[in-house]
């Protein structure tokens, strides 16, 4: 005895099967498009890290630089650091709480670059226990871009009771009344074995597990076509019994 199909039934396991079908799809072709993002970026910055360095770019190329085409590469620039105005921003590190020395660099033009010298202990920071260059010092390092928006979790930078928890470029030079400031900073090259600040500390390795994600992402976009064509078939052998 034949039976009819249960339409209302169908036509909701439908729904549901080409919503899962359609979001578990687009989650892994993001995948796919993140997975190609991350392997052009490893390649570009392997390809930067390893250049030639190049002059810090002056106040006429500030307004072109981008995070794609600019940042982490390979530059060089001489100036008098500004001691008296180096700020700590606080980061878990390696070596446990730490702090950033970020020091401003004064070229001769009497512009403005920003310079991540390293990490040093929090405690030795906070007295003022590194390595302070005088005079006029040559500084290698990789380009960097501001860090003006804050992480999951991260806590605001207070520049009125100077506590800084990210590298936000623009905030620090206007708490130090630097007009002719570069949007930039640099992060110097690896110093000294022993000595504070320690540098050399920039992440250029970068976690890459998107193929994995993509892949897991078609699975179960596949298992719910599964899914839905074995209550199809059943729902069609019910009607044909």
């Amino acid at each position: 005895m034949s039976r009819s199909i249960r339409w209302p039934r169908l036509i909701i396991v439908t729904l549901i099967a080409a919503i899962g079908i359609a979001g578990f799809g687009s989650l892994g072709v993001w995948q796919v498009k993140r997975l190609s993002w991350k392997l052009d970026l490893i390649e570009r910055v392997d390809s930067r890290i390893h250049a030639e360095p190049v002059p810090a770019p002056g106040p006429e190329a500030w307004d072109a630089i981008t995070r794609d085409k600019d940042e982490y590469t390979r530059v060089t620039l001489t100036g008098e650091y500004l001691n008296d105005d180096e700020v700590l921003i606080y980061t878990p590190s390696d070596i446990g709480p730490a702090n950033w020395v970020l020091t401003p660099l004064r070229r001769d033009d009497g512009t403005i670059v920003m310079v991540n010298r390293g990490l040093v202990p929090l405690v030795a920071a906070g007295e003022g226990d590194f390595d302070h260059i005088e005079g006029e010092t040559t500084v290698t390092g990789l380009l960097r871009i501001s860090e003006s928006e804050g992480w999951l979790f991260s806590r605001d930078n207070d520049p009125e009771n100077g506590l800084w928890y990210r590298r936000d470029i623009g905030s620090i030079t206007s708490a130090r009344g630097y007009g002719d400031a570069a949007p930039y900073f640099v992060d110097e090259e690896a110093t000294a074995p022993g000595s504070w600040p320690s540098g050399g500390r920039t992440v250029v390795s970068f976690r890459n597990s998107h193929l994995s994600y993509a892949l897991t992402w078609f699975a179960l976009a596949l298992m719910v076509a599964g899914a839905y064509g074995l209550v199809l078939r059943q729902e069609l052998r019910r009607t044909a019994g």
